[in-house]
């Protein structure tokens, strides 16, 4: 019995040795920043941050702020009633508003309830009211009917925090800032640059990564992805051109096919944001309010 068994245990051996010589395909995957169970350290989590808006910039070259406005006036009423909503809103809303109150002097005397009918499109317009008034007052009082480009003076009017006030500044003053939104932290997180879910907290950290003439333009990117690629429920991850940095890469739908009709707005051949898009962008104009968006 004994050799008979010693010559069964053999021919797994001869299969073991035989499969050796021919090697299968590796199944392709995303390169990862950093080998499992090894922490990354700063030095490279610094590289690959960069490496990523340097993608990104290759991207979305047109990246620019999605609300409609020509002054910044027009742009700080605007960011103001985006809270809560989207901008594609905004932008559908604001054009009868400022034909009627084009100045901080006009919206200030103005009758809040005709102001609330006008936006009441972007939700809780009793307090946005109350808001846009109340800076229109402050501008008008305190500023000479001009919007301040100093940080300090902007978190300073009614409705105006640091987010609405580097949206001012780096988008109608060219100071540069970060906009720390809920996409910008949602991705900064998910690619590790930070593990705060505090926004100032997560400000600062993001401001140590990369240069200051970079963080408007920063902003824009990692926004402008989160919105189309990068979403909360569900990222579009076989489609994501920077899977080969992302450390998150797969919490979102993995088969290219798939992933393709996740897309939204130009990356998925839908009207954007803006009624009046800038020069450059790729995508079509969205529609006013009330009309067929396509």
């Amino acid at each position: 019995m004994q050799p008979a068994n010693s010559a069964k245990a053999a021919k797994p051996v001869k299969a073991a040795k035989a499969a050796k010589t021919t090697k299968p395909a590796a199944p392709a995957k995303p390169a990862a920043p950093a080998k499992p169970g090894k922490p990354e350290s700063r030095l490279a989590m610094v590289r690959r941050a960069r490496r990523i808006n340097r993608e990104l910039a290759d991207v979305f070259p047109y990246a620019h702020p999605e609300l409609d406005f020509r002054n910044p006036f027009e742009l700080l009423v605007a960011t103001v009633l985006s809270a809560q909503t989207t901008d594609l809103r905004v932008n559908q809303t604001t054009p009868a508003l400022f034909a009627k109150y084009p100045t901080p002097e006009d919206l200030a005397a103005a009758v809040p309830e005709e102001v609330e009918e006008l936006i009441r499109p972007t939700g809780f317009f009793r307090a946005k009211t109350k808001s846009i008034m109340g800076l229109a007052a402050a501008l008008r009082d305190d500023f000479g009917g001009e919007v301040p480009g100093r940080l300090e003076d902007l978190v300073k009017l009614p409705g105006v925090g640091r987010k609405t006030a580097f949206v001012v500044l780096g988008n109608a003053f060219g100071v540069p800032g970060i906009t720390v939104d809920t996409h910008f932290m949602r991705l900064v997180r998910r690619w590790r640059w930070t593990e705060s879910d505090d926004p100032v907290k997560i400000e600062a950290e993001v401001a140590t990564i990369f240069p200051k003439s970079e963080w408007t333009m920063l902003s824009h990117r990692v926004i402008f992805h989160g919105r189309r690629i990068c979403h909360a429920r569900k990222p579009a991850c076989g489609a994501c051109p920077i899977t080969h940095l992302c450390p998150s890469y797969g919490e979102g739908e993995t088969d290219p096919e798939k992933a393709k009709k996740l897309l939204k707005y130009e990356m998925g051949g839908f009207p954007g944001q803006r009624l009046d898009p800038p020069p450059g962008y790729p995508g079509r104009p969205a529609p006013p309010l009330g009309a067929s968006d396509g």
